[in-house]
């Protein structure tokens, strides 16, 4: 009895030795994997999760530094999934990371990838709003999500235009067009006539100005005699200056030899005036002899004034119808 209760002891003991040595193998595991791993919270609304599961990668610029370890369906939207992710203490997560689901287009399988932007933020080290236990990283858009959203924007715009088209297209409009077109070919074979007669006009216009330009030759030849016949003529103007001024000099020094006889001649006659009024008294026939004399003192002093009113009588001589009675012209 003695033995079997020894045993029974023995075997007690190594039962609870075991089981010490398991919880302490399970503690320390457990210790040491939240020891090294940070847990974040991330919240889902616009991005499909489909092909995300527990345990599927996070990456950060395609290195795994995490895991997913739980997600939940939110009570309050529908669309909205909380996903809890751990990734390694060594790995900054800042408050302007997010994430955005990527995917193996060959086996569908989902992961989350952490983005992070420029200029980095803080630390995420805390819960940002109540009632969270984790600090949470903000959801992004993938650029699968960014290439869908504008092929959907361009089909609704494609949408509008077709509607637009169709809304341009109505019967009335088409007519209106047809007409349009039909003017735009009307205008465009009145545009090629007025385009022809224009380019006859040219050509007049080609054969004007090179006649023109021939007159303008045939009136620079014109304009060069024309200047050589004034050099010429202007010669022998000045030739005939020249002796016009030696005729009116010479008849200048005619008129002042006559000017002086006829100052001699007035101071001759009015001695002989002073002598026939001494002699006047005493001898007839002498005041007959000086009135004769006197006459013909006269005469001489008309002729020579009527030689005067003539210029070409004083320099060329008396005509016959100036010479006296008895004179002849030399």
């Amino acid at each position: 009895m003695e033995a079997e209760a020894r045993y029974t002891y023995v075997g007690a003991a190594v039962l609870l030795l075991i089981a010490a040595l398991v919880a302490g193998v399970v503690w320390l595991k457990d210790v040491g994997g939240r020891g090294s791993y940070y847990r974040y919270a991330i919240y889902f609304e616009h991005q499909a999760l489909d092909g995300l599961q527990i345990g599927a990668d996070v990456n950060v610029r395609g290195i795994k530094v995490g895991r997913v370890e739980d997600y939940a369906l939110s009570d309050d939207k529908l669309n909205r999934v909380l996903v809890e992710i751990r990734v390694d203490r060594r790995v900054p997560v800042r408050t302007n990371t997010v994430a955005v689901i990527t995917r193996n287009f060959v086996t569908g399988i989902a992961s989350i990838a952490l983005v992070h932007r420029e200029p980095p933020g803080k630390p995420l080290v805390e819960a940002t709003a109540e009632g969270d236990t984790y600090p949470v990283i903000r959801e992004g858009r993938s650029d699968i999500d960014e290439i869908a959203g504008r092929v959907s924007q361009v089909g609704e715009q494609a949408a509008a235009a077709l509607a637009s088209i169709n809304h341009l297209l109505t019967p009335q409009n088409r007519e209106v067009v047809m007409d349009t077109v039909r003017n735009l070919r009307d205008l465009s074979a009145g545009l090629t006539q007025r385009l022809a007669a224009l380019d006859r006009t040219l050509d007049r216009a080609g054969a004007a100005a090179a006649s023109i330009g021939a007159a303008a030759g045939r009136l620079g030849e014109a304009g060069e005699r024309v200047a050589r016949v004034a050099e010429h003529a202007g010669g022998r103007l000045e030739a005939s200056l020249e002796q016009t001024e030696r005729t009116l000099a010479d008849a200048r020094s005619a008129i002042d030899r006559v000017a002086t006889s006829l100052d001699t001649v007035a101071r001759q006659a009015g001695a002989t005036a002073g002598r026939l009024e001494q002699s006047a008294g005493h001898v007839d026939d002498q005041l007959t002899a000086a009135m004769s004399e006197l006459r013909l003192s006269m005469e001489a002093a008309t002729r020579v004034l009527d030689r005067l009113r003539d210029p070409r009588a004083a320099l060329l001589g008396p005509g016959s119808e100036q010479l006296g009675p008895g004179e002849r012209k030399p």
